[in-house]
């Protein structure tokens, strides 16, 4: 049993009929948490020593980092139960997505630092750091993770049992209509 099973067990009946229904929404959130520790960790470790000048670089850097924790956490738990494609395949599409991600998450940044030109010596450095974090990881971060927890479904760890699943109802259906 997981950790997240453990707590949806000892919720309310209420919230645990919830929980039980976005379980992988749960998970994938948790893995986004992580992987938010991971990129924000190392993008202020790089922007405060060797790339204090290139804020986006050290944040193109740290969510790529990021994205290959992501697709280990997030094949290995929170879509354990979906997939079906070939492993070469799957990690294609997924980067392919978290590069989408990536460059979402990246658009606030580029337009607070380019267009707006929040850094020094327009601002004082606390003004920088403070309109990158929120550029950055605040907008930034919920942009990637819509689009990645919708693409993620959709075309990287498809429900391919639900597929299967719908297909043989419809032809249990016509069969009973048939018969009818």
């Amino acid at each position: 049993m997981s950790i997240v099973d453990d707590v949806v067990n000892v919720l309310p009946p209420r919230l645990r009929a919830s929980a039980i229904t976005h379980t992988e929404l749960i998970k994938f959130a948790l893995v986004g948490a992580t992987t938010f520790v991971i990129d924000s960790g190392l993008f202020y470790l790089l922007k405060l020593t060797v790339l204090g000048d290139k804020p986006l670089t050290a944040k193109i850097i740290s969510g790529v980092v990021a994205v290959i924790a992501s697709y280990i956490l997030n094949r290995e738990w929170s879509f354990k139960n979906r997939g079906g494609r070939e492993k070469h395949h799957e990690a294609l599409l997924f980067f392919g997505v978290s590069a989408v991600g990536v460059a979402l998450s990246n658009f606030p940044l580029w337009i607070s630092i380019y267009v707006l030109d929040l850094r020094p010596p327009h601002v004082s450095m606390l003004v920088s750091n403070v309109a990158d974090f929120f550029s950055a990881f605040i907008i930034g971060n919920l942009l990637q993770m819509a689009f990645r927890f919708w693409a993620m479904r959709r075309w990287v760890f498809p429900d391919e049992m639900a597929e299967i699943e719908a297909e043989l109802e419809d032809l249990v259906e016509q069969e009973r209509l048939d018969r009818a």
